[in-house]
């Protein structure tokens, strides 16, 4: 499995954080997929990523150690699961309107993208920038 990861301080409450998390459809548009669709727990997304288009299916599930984890249904993945965790303050400088979110994304791709043109160092790049898109969506609201 391939690990991406990115923990950021935001400069927001926690309760404004999680409500922003919880809005998933903005949530997961402020990654910069092109399309979202939200139906219960099922989400269905689609993104350009160089000469070739994306598009999973992926599910919400309840994590006990998470604010929010989903995990991929349909898609280019062998298994895909990611966790975003939020912890109030950063326990140490920015006071007590910081939130210290860590979001984390495991995947291992899937036989048929093996030697393709997307491989798992592209997709962990691309991964990145879009978790730190959500993050940066967390504490200013905008998408």
């Amino acid at each position: 499995m391939t690990r991406v990861s990115v923990t950021e301080v935001l400069d927001e409450d926690a309760e404004t954080v999680r409500e922003r998390m919880h809005d998933v459809e903005a949530f997961v548009r402020a990654s910069g997929f092109d399309e979202v669709r939200r139906d219960g727990d099922r989400v269905e997304v689609a993104n350009q990523v160089g000469p070739v288009t994306i598009e999973l299916v992926f599910e919400l599930y309840d994590d006990p150690d998470a604010e929010l984890t989903y995990r991929q249904r349909e898609g280019i993945f062998e298994e895909m699961v990611t966790t975003y965790t939020i912890r109030a303050g950063d326990g140490e400088t920015a006071g007590d309107d910081a939130t210290t979110v860590e979001a984390v994304t495991e995947f291992s791709l899937g036989v048929a993208f093996v030697g393709s043109v997307l491989d798992a160092t592209g997709i962990t790049r691309q991964r990145r920038g879009e978790l730190n898109a959500q993050l940066a969506y967390l504490e200013s609201g905008d998408v």
